[in-house]
């Protein structure tokens, strides 16, 4: 899987002179179907093509846009480790490739904008969250939905403390085995020894405000809940290193280097699963408090240029319906079209796109579930 963050989203944000190429498809992670997804994007690839004759592209430039995606066929181990779905952004000198834990449907889109809506699911705070093990031999960190798990390669990220600051003498006070709790049949932590120094704790936070400076990049922009995972001792030392401004209380107490992602997984959960229910409904509810007031809209006009000003707090949109129109934004014009005509766009998927970038919420949901069954609806900061 790849780390995909706000940061990454922001050069997809920008519209483009020229034609910009999106790509989306189902991959797999095991099983005889991995075979199968080398195929399905090369008639993706194909369709592409298609795509760009159709708009009187020559058959050169078509070459140079496509020529990295068709590179990837050749590469046997990126289809062995795929997630579940595979998206690709390509455009005259660049390309991006992201595998993550969506299972999009196939797509191809040939815009002056990469089509970012099937990604909303990804950013959208409907379950998507984190989980940093920290124990003194390792760091691992963890992306979860609500079905799915994988490890994030942390390539950068000092690994133990011993490793990032010279401490092989800290790890002796902080031994302990597992035993029988007879309240409840759990396995307790049982310390032995006698706890870190004052000096040898200020060490720790040092390590764990290099993490926490690590991970301020990677997850910079964004509102994904995040689970500490380890032992309770350096547990409280990384909160008081934390910076990052959506920790979730509580967390997975324990060793974590015992506990598989699937484990992690399964007690982390619990955890999150009540921040992604009562942030939505608590935007729906705000939402219908307001009503009669200028502080909502169902308008796409409307709720786009609010957008653009950072003015939108939450957006709702339907997963599977598009606003098809052009928006100018030097001229802040909207033009709706009753179909889908050449260079235009979703503005549904632009408008949410926006959001994400001013700090908003978006919700993905489907038509049935939309606030007064709208087929969009926002809540204004002002």
């Amino acid at each position: 899987m790849d780390f995909f963050t706000m940061k990454e989203l922001e050069p997809l944000l920008e519209g483009n002179k020229e034609w910009l190429i999106s790509l989306y498809m189902p991959t797999h992670r095991r099983g005889i179907e991995i075979q199968q997804d080398p195929v399905r994007w090369k008639n993706l690839l194909r369709a592409a093509e298609e795509r760009l004759e159709k708009k009187g592209i020559r058959s050169s430039d078509i070459k140079e846009y496509l020529q990295p995606a068709w590179q990837l066929l050749q590469d046997s181990f990126f289809w062995q480790k795929q997630s579940d779905g595979l998206a690709a952004f390509l455009g005259s000198g660049e390309s991006r490739f992201y595998r993550l834990p969506v299972s999009f449907e196939e797509l191809v889109v040939v815009s002056d904008r990469f089509h970012l809506k099937p990604l909303l699911p990804y950013f959208a705070r409907d379950g998507r969250f984190y989980i940093l093990a920290l124990s003194q031999k390792q760091v691992r960190l963890f992306e979860g939905t609500r079905y799915s798990v994988e490890e994030v390669n942390l390539e950068d990220m000092p690994q133990s403390v011993a490793e990032a600051l010279n401490l092989d003498g800290v790890q002796g006070h902080l031994q302990y085995h597992t035993g029988t709790s007879s309240a409840r049949g759990e396995r307790a932590a049982i310390y032995h020894g006698h706890n870190p120094k004052d000096d040898e704790k200020d060490r720790i936070q040092k390590w764990f405000h290099q993490i926490d400076g690590e991970l301020s990049d990677i997850l910079v922009g964004g509102k994904v809940p995040l689970v500490i995972a380890g032992v309770e001792y350096l547990f409280h030392l990384y909160r008081e290193a934390n910076t990052y401004p959506h920790l979730v209380e509580g967390g997975v107490k324990g060793n974590p280097d015992e506990l598989n992602a699937e484990n992690l997984h399964e007690k982390a959960w619990p955890l999150v699963e009540p921040i992604f229910g009562e942030d939505m409904r608590k935007a729906k509810e705000k939402y219908f408090e307001l009503t009669g007031t200028k502080q909502i809209t169902s308008d796409i006009s409307e709720a786009l240029r609010a957008a653009e000003h950072g003015r939108v707090e939450s957006l709702f949109i339907p997963k599977n319906q598009q606003i098809w129109g052009r928006y100018d934004r030097e001229n802040d014009s909207i033009e709706i079209s009753k179909d889908h005509p050449a260079g235009a766009q979703d503005l549904l998927d632009l408008a949410a796109a926006k959001t994400m970038r001013n700090g908003g919420d978006v919700y993905a949901m489907v038509s049935d579930e939309m606030p007064g069954g709208e087929s969009l609806a926002a809540v204004l900061r002002y």
